[in-house]
């Protein structure tokens, strides 16, 4: 994560869910960080991707100077890291106009900022070793000279109108640490041209080419950040830590995979028609099922969260010695969703292994035996109070999303079975489906308010009512979702902006703000009842809260500040879905007209 000035203040390594080794985002004081600054006076800084591209140029603008500083972390073109350089952050700066002085720090504070290290100099470079044995030793190259400060590595010095200094961060081989020509310009140029060769070429892929296809293209580039290219599977987030509300104690951590997302990154890998990530994404998800059935319990096979890896322990603790974001406590790693009963994903996961065997490969026959081991638990279990999507801490409901998604699991095995001929108990599975839409019609509907509510005998709305037509349980036309929808907008919305629930009714003290992935959906059941100039105005006027780089947070404030963790996979994931489907819907009408 990169600041506005620049600074790398957010940074866990080798892994997203590993110890951080920056976090001044989280506490400047203790956090870490890693800081290229220019010396000068009255400056402007802008910030943008370079054009199709995951890599970063921060431009610093004065009356006598300019300077760029471009970071990015080394691909080769066919999206390998087999070079030296793989792993690391590479930070060219470059003085476009000067003569500029600059100044180096780079704090690394390991392990949340709980370990201290040794800190020596080798070369030209500087290494850190963290206590203990079971945290990488991490190095910092330069092309210009390093010295010690304390428990850093710093330098200052002046670079000319058309110089550069270059300087990587990261793990590296021992035997490379004295080598005085690691790190050299001619690499560091053939290492940016292979990178952004390969995103280039990677986003390129996409089959979208309607209206938003710049935004498009950056949430789509997002996601692939946040993929796992060694397990293929895709994190929330990259952050722990960030407030739903600043200052208050909403704060969670985000860096992993949440089966609820599967059905939705699938849906948003096959409209741009990005086939690889299809694949890996459906073997991760084959990986889950069958280590599930391995070790059922009494909650079901399936876990809410797991690790990238497939691991599922991540006791959730807080970390007391940290400020916390703009003073927002307690600041928690790990994650207490993986131990509640979630019963919606059940329908995610179905709903994804059938979008997987229409756009990707068909289910083996051992993976359909799995799939029926999982919905004779379903079968047993599908009308149980959980804790449902939202991860409720205040006692478990009888939740109309969770009631829907156990429908979406029957109907999308029943509609894989028909398609592909598959052995199953059809006749059992279809009573199901109709017990599941009759406790939805009969439990969840309120005729005092004409819509259907969250929780069977109460009165609250939920915007993951909006997911009912996107998942084809409801037409989005019908009498009773259109004054649900109508509800939603009515106590649920503020101009696009769409909040989860009402404010204090879900166990846990504190506000938070609209939920980005929500606004999108509201844009989606528009569009799909036939609204498109409303759907359309409220679709841009959300595209205006993304941050200056296009990106999007959980969460946004009242007066449009980006609240929870960042970047969030379900709103681009969102954002793809509404518009892809929002420029088909219009693109049918200017047909039509023509």
């Amino acid at each position: 994560m990169v600041s506005l000035d620049g600074t790398i203040d957010f940074y866990c390594f080798p892994h997203f869910y590993s110890p951080s080794v920056f976090a001044s985002l989280l506490d400047q004081d203790r956090g870490g960080f890693f800081r290229v600054e220019p010396q000068l006076e009255d400056v402007r800084l802008k910030q943008l991707y370079l054009p199709d591209t995951n890599i970063l140029l921060t431009r610093y603008l004065s009356r006598d100077a300019v300077v760029e500083l471009i970071d990015f972390m080394p691909l080769d073109e066919d999206g390998s890291s087999q070079s030296a350089y793989a792993h690391q952050i590479i930070r060219k700066v470059k003085v476009v106009k000067g003569p500029v002085r600059l100044k180096l720090r780079c704090a690394p504070r390991f392990d949340y900022a709980r370990r201290k290290h040794d800190i020596c100099k080798r070369g030209n470079a500087v290494w850190f070793h963290p206590e203990g044995d079971d945290l990488p030793s991490l190095a910092l190259h330069a092309t210009v000279p390093l010295a010690i400060e304390g428990q850093d590595a710093v330098a200052d010095f002046t670079l000319q109108k058309g110089e550069t200094a270059a300087f990587a961060f990261g793990a590296v081989p021992e035997h490379e640490l004295d080598s005085s020509d690691f790190l050299n310009a001619e690499a560091i140029e053939h290492c940016f041209r292979a990178s952004s060769r390969f995103w280039r070429d990677w986003i390129a892929q996409s089959t979208y080419k309607g209206r938003w296809r710049e935004i498009v293209n950056r949430s789509a580039l997002v996601l692939k950040l946040l993929f796992s290219q060694e397990h293929g599977s895709t994190v929330a987030a990259v952050t722990f830590g960030l407030p739903e509300e600043v200052g208050g104690t909403r704060n969670w951590d985000y860096r992993y995979t949440w089966l609820r997302d599967c059905s939705f990154c699938l849906y948003a890998l096959v409209r741009l028609g990005l086939s690889g990530e299809i694949h890996s994404y459906t073997h991760w998800l084959r990986e889950r099922l069958t280590d599930g059935l391995k070790q059922e319990g009494h909650d079901g096979p399936l876990r809410v969260v797991y690790r990238p890896d497939g691991g599922n322990h991540l006791e959730e603790i807080e970390l007391t010695h940290l400020s916390g974001y703009g003073q927002s406590r307690p600041v928690r790693i790990g994650n207490r969703a993986t131990e509640q009963l979630q019963l919606d994903i059940y329908g995610e996961i179905m709903d994804a292994v059938y979008l997987s065997n229409k756009y990707s490969s068909g289910i083996s026959k051992e993976g359909w035996q799995r799939v029926m081991r999982v919905m004779d638990w379903l079968r047993d279990n599908w009308d149980r109070e959980d804790e449902g999507i939202w991860e409720f801490r205040a006692g478990r409901k009888h939740f109309l999303h969770s009631r829907l998604m156990c429908w979406v699991a029957f109907d999308r095995v029943i509609r894989l079975s028909q398609k592909r001929s598959l052995d199953a108990p059809i006749t059992e599975w279809l009573e199901i489906r109709r017990k599941i839409d009759a406790d939805i019609l009969d439990n969840f509907w309120d005729d005092e308010l004409q819509s259907f509510v969250q929780v069977k005998g109460e009165k609250r709305l939920d915007a993951a009512l909006l997911l009912m037509p996107m998942l084809r349980y409801i037409s989005p036309t019908d009498p009773r979702w259109l004054s649900t929808l109508e509800r939603i907008q009515k106590e649920l919305t503020e101009d696009s902006l769409v909040f989860r629930y009402p404010p204090g009714s879900d166990g846990i003290y504190g506000g938070e703000g609209s939920f980005t992935a929500c606004s999108f959906w509201l844009v989606e059941c528009l569009a799909r009842a036939g609204q498109l100039e409303k759907a359309r105005l409220l679709f841009d006027t959300t595209l205006g809260y993304a941050n200056h780089l296009g990106l999007y947070s959980e969460q946004l404030g009242s007066s449009g500040e980006h609240l929870g963790n960042f970047p969030q996979a379900l709103t681009h994931l969102a954002l793809i879905s509404a518009a892809t489907y929002l420029n088909r819907k219009l693109d049918d009408v200017k047909e039509t007209w023509a």
